[in-house]
């Protein structure tokens, strides 16, 4: 994508974002200040939003229908990142699905022109039998894990607030360095910790894209840098519900399980189940003018450099 005129203070897009002081939400805060957005930085202890010039903290609970339409008043976007991944399914539905869904409906509410909500590919189903996955592959069922039932029913519940335009935006695994990092940290810290994590399946389908990445497509959304569109093949349909895919190129678990193995000093132990061996097929991010720029080598160097510093 190129990048857009630095706007002026009369035209300079005013976008919010939840989760600010997350790993995707900070990232995307500085994306946004980078495209000569104002941001309002959503958080809940004071002091922990991004520092810039261009984005102002702004502390509360995005879940509280009152501070949700104070936030997003005059807003030309809004971006949501919070899900409280780990936490009970009820905590899950409360924060992840009534909350992105209360805050959803008050930038309807005030005229807010679009949402861009990170959603996740753990939405669809990836059973072994299932090869490479689009925007209209088959979504998981009940009894799947709190993370992916929850996720899935945020994205529903967003496809129900009218009046805005929504893109789901739908990343696989997000690598990137940082203290909530999933698969940079946490992931890594248990690998190193309990043996039962140190078992995978070499072949596996590893789905990746590195945060600046999602962060940069995020952005550049939000902000409208992509155009609105009557055919999703070529940007968001206007008034409607876009999924977006956000995936990178295609590797496997080997690639990510042996780097954080060496990395932390154990063994992996491979074990030989079925598995999914398709793709997160991005092509329509592709055609919305999305190219990622971390390549997998890059990104599993710095996975490797922040574990063994």
């Amino acid at each position: 994508m190129t990048s857009a005129p630095t706007p002026t203070d009369s035209n300079r897009p005013v976008i919010v974002v939840t989760g600010a002081n997350g790993l995707v939400g900070s990232h995307v805060c500085a994306a946004l200040a980078e495209r000569g957005a104002s941001v309002r930085a959503i958080v809940r202890t004071a002091g922990t939003a991004p520092q810039g010039t261009d984005i102002e903290e702004r502390v509360g609970e995005f879940t509280d229908p009152a501070f949700a339409a104070e936030t997003v008043a005059g807003a030309d976007a809004v971006v949501t990142t919070v899900h409280p991944m780990g936490s009970s399914r009820d905590v899950q539905e409360q924060i992840g699905v009534v909350g992105t869904t209360t805050i959803a409906q008050a930038a309807a509410d005030a005229g807010v022109d679009r949402l861009v909500h990170i959603s996740t590919a753990a939405v669809y189903e990836r059973s072994p039998q299932t090869g490479d996955v689009d925007e209209s592959g088959a979504l998981v069922s009940d009894d799947d894990n709190d993370y992916s039932v929850t996720k899935r029913d945020t994205d529903a519940a967003l496809a129900e607030v009218d009046g805005i335009t929504r893109i789901l935006l739908r990343p696989p695994a997000i690598l990137g360095a940082g203290e909530s990092s999933v698969w940079n940290t946490l992931r890594p810290s248990a690998v190193r910790e309990h043996e039962s994590q140190r078992h995978a399946v070499a072949d596996q389908s590893f789905a990746w894209v590195h945060v600046t990445d999602l962060a940069a497509l995020a952005a550049d959304v939000a902000v409208g840098q992509v155009a609105s569109s009557d055919d999703p093949a070529t940007g968001p349909v206007s008034g409607a519900c876009t999924p977006l895919n956000v995936a990178a190129a295609p590797a496997r678990v080997q690639d990510y399980h042996s780097t954080v193995a060496g990395a932390v000093g154990v063994e992996p132990v491979w074990d030989d189940d079925a598995v999914w061996t398709g793709s997160i097929v991005a092509d329509r991010a592709h055609a919305w003018g999305w190219t990622p720029t971390t390549t997998l080598d890059d990104a599993l160097a710095e996975l490797r450099a922040g574990l063994t510093s």
